[in-house]
């Protein structure tokens, strides 16, 4: 029994892989509104019936395509993530393979952005909220005995670089890749310079500042408040 059945069980996966990678490329191309499952299934070699055996809408595709591919992001980044860990320059090596990660289906990312973007923000939020966790992990190691707060560094960390690198590969700005890779490594690198306190220094004043013009007194100089024509007094 079970051998027979096997074979069944193989070729459904088969047929419900096809049609995902055929509503992937179809996206991709059309956006989501030209994406009709009509054109999915054709895509997929199969007719409409088939494909509405496994999935009862467009939404229900659409759905697992999301899942997929963030699933397939989550996996390219931590992957690179703990690799990095070894680079010289292990802020920049993250964000390149950051970058590398949403690039690879970037039309992909762009439709589903724009057309299901609740679907994908709650699936990159729990993806963010496990990076917080191991960003906080690595920035223990180098502020865990200061006065830095490195929970609300890493969340302030993780959503600022994936709403730059997400939003540069939705938007396709004109700004080369390695423009974007300096300038995000620059602020993150100043921002978790040592030493650098999260909280703001008190304001001094300039060295000559509340002194006289020619430093004699510490105490503020009164300055002098013109007559108005109709106070002043005629010198007799």
């Amino acid at each position: 029994m079970t051998r027979r059945r096997e074979p069944v069980q193989e070729r459904s996966r088969a047929t419900v892989e096809g049609i995902l990678a055929a509503a992937r490329t179809v996206l991709a191309a059309r956006g989501y509104p030209g994406a009709s499952t009509n054109r999915i299934a054709e895509a997929a070699g199969v007719g409409p019936g088939t494909l509405y055996r496994y999935f009862p809408d467009k939404d229900a595709i659409v759905d697992r395509v999301v899942a997929d591919v963030s699933d397939e992001m989550e996996s390219r980044v931590l992957q690179a993530f703990l690799a990095s860990l070894r680079a010289e320059d292990t802020v920049r090596a993250n964000l390149e393979a950051l970058l590398d990660a949403l690039s690879a289906d970037a039309a992909l990312l762009r439709t589903l952005a724009e057309h299901v973007p609740g679907t994908l923000e709650a699936r990159r939020a729990g993806f963010a909220r496990r990076v917080d966790q191991m960003l906080a992990g690595v920035l223990l190691t180098e502020h865990g005995n200061g006065d830095r707060p490195v929970p609300a560094m890493a969340w302030m960390l993780v959503r600022t670089v994936e709403h730059v690198t997400v939003r540069w590969v939705v938007e396709a700005p004109d700004i080369p890749r390695a423009t974007l890779l300096d300038e995000l490594t620059a602020m993150i690198g100043g921002y978790l310079a040592p030493g650098l306190s999260h909280r703001a220094a008190p304001h001094e004043p300039p060295p000559d500042e509340g002194r006289g013009r020619h430093g004699g007194s510490d105490s503020p100089t009164t300055p002098e408040v013109p007559c108005s024509p109709d106070t002043a007094t005629d010198t007799p």
